[in-house]
């Protein structure tokens, strides 16, 4: 039997701790990047723990930010690289992250200062304060030495750490606040605050993820297969097949579903499921755990449980010899299975469930939109969330999110990241279709 390709790297937290301690020299480092405040800095923001230079946050926020495409995560190749390559993927990395963690900032300190204020709306507002304190040491210079690239990499990991809780925290401190900001403006900051989230953790992973795997630092590359057998680029699998996500994510709901019902739907897989791409696979995990949790929790709940999930795989044609984002690798190097990749697949989960209700369907894409009540949602918010409702995210978005009505509108943000989309058509009284359209890189 042939074995398996190897999967790209899941950066857990715990992975980090253990492969790229802050050592005391990097500390040190650290401990340089704070800037003093200016002694009549106005008070038009909460104290943060770390200062930093306002006018620097004010330069860094004026800059526009790079749209951030898969092309960019694989534009190193593949792993493991060499030296120079290494360098180049930090200094890549270093000219987009502070821009972003600036225009977090600069977002958040135009927040109502009650609502800012709020002890956990603030946390996150001190980890960005924090995470561009690391960075801002790295602005005059170029890396261009392992020590420094080592060192870098090491930031990077603080970051990455340092986020892994932002998404429920914000749910929380925006579910105490929701007497002081409207939920129209909720929705549009966290629409856009966690869809930039999205990309920074991108990029700081994809380069520890590459650091890794490369030459200088790693003394098995077995994983990465010497021979070219594997399909990673760091995060990015390029030859990811969604049946296969998707029976993990059936096994996964399905097991908490017959925890909380005692009953489990069965899923049915057609259309294409041979059919793969270049994605991100904890991403296409996130999305379709939520998606089937819904369909999960409908078909059952309507009393419909002996009839399947359908989930309809459709790869889209290739439009032109050549796609908008082609990407072209030493041929040396080439994986022959993604060669023919497509440039997006749809699909497709359709229940019987009984569909939503016309009065809930404009509001399932509004952030904190639940059909939870309050006492449910305080409960909730001390952490006692049903098992049906406690799926972990993906990237470090924890369990307690559970039920605070984010799993729509976060899972439309990462299918929209990179092109894709997901729209929703409900028939009231019998079922709905769910599509979800992602966007490949093309070929390889």
């Amino acid at each position: 039997m042939p074995a398996m390709p190897a999967r790209p790297a899941i950066l857990d937290p715990c992975l980090i701790r253990i492969v790229c301690p802050l050592k005391q020299r990097s500390r040190r480092l650290l401990a340089t990047a704070t800037h003093q405040l200016p002694r009549n800095q106005p008070w038009s923001h909460p104290p943060a723990s770390t200062s930093i230079d306002n006018d620097q946050v004010a330069r860094l926020a004026s800059r526009p930010l790079h749209p951030l495409t898969l092309a960019d995560l694989v534009q190193h190749g593949r792993p493991p690289l060499s030296a120079s390559t290494l360098f180049t993927s930090a200094n890549f990395t270093l000219s987009l992250l502070p821009i972003r963690l600036a225009h977090r900032i600069q977002a958040l300190r135009n927040l109502p200062f009650i609502v800012v204020s709020n002890p956990h709306i603030s946390r996150i507002y001190n980890n960005y304060v924090h995470s561009l304190s690391t960075l801002l040491p790295y602005q005059e210079r170029q890396i261009n030495t392992l020590e420094d690239e080592i060192q870098f990499t090491e930031v990077m990991a603080d970051l990455v750490q340092t986020h892994a809780d932002t998404i429920p925290i914000l749910a929380r401190g925006f579910l105490e606040c929701r007497k002081y900001i409207s939920p129209g403006d909720v929705t549009r900051f966290l629409d856009e605050h966690l869809r930039a989230r999205i990309g920074t953790r991108l990029i700081a992973e994809q380069h520890i993820a590459l650091h890794l795997s490369s030459q200088p630092h790693c003394t098995n590359n077995d994983q990465y297969g010497q021979d070219g057998s594997s399909t990673s680029i760091g995060v990015i699998d390029t030859a990811l097949r969604p049946a296969e996500i998707i029976r993990q994510c059936e096994s996964f709901v399905s097991e908490i579903c017959e925890l909380k019902y005692g009953v489990r739907p069965t899923v049915i897989i057609n259309g294409q499921p041979d059919t793969r791409l270049a994605h991100v696979p904890t991403h296409l995990e996130y999305i379709l755990t939520e998606l089937l949790k819904n369909a999960f929790r409908a078909t059952v709940e309507s009393g419909k449980e002996r009839d399947p999930i359908e989930v309809t795989i459709a790869a889209a044609p290739d439009p032109s010899p050549s796609p908008p984002e082609s990407i072209h690798l030493d041929p040396s190097r080439a994986d022959p299975t993604t060669s023919n990749t497509p440039p997006g697949v749809t699909i497709r989960i359709r229940d019987h469930g009984g569909g939503i209700s016309p009065e809930n369907l404009d509001n399932i894409w509004a952030y904190s939109f639940t059909t939870f009540g309050d006492e449910e949602l305080l409960d909730l918010g001390n952490g006692n969330a049903d098992a049906l409702n406690a799926i972990s995210g993906a990237g470090g978005d924890s369990s307690s999110l559970a039920g605070l009505g984010y799993g729509l509108p976060l899972g439309r943000a990462y299918a929209e990241h990179f092109g894709g989309s997901i729209m929703v058509q409900s028939l009231w009284g019998w079922g709905t279709d769910v599509y979800l359209k992602l966007r490949g890189l093309g070929k390889i």
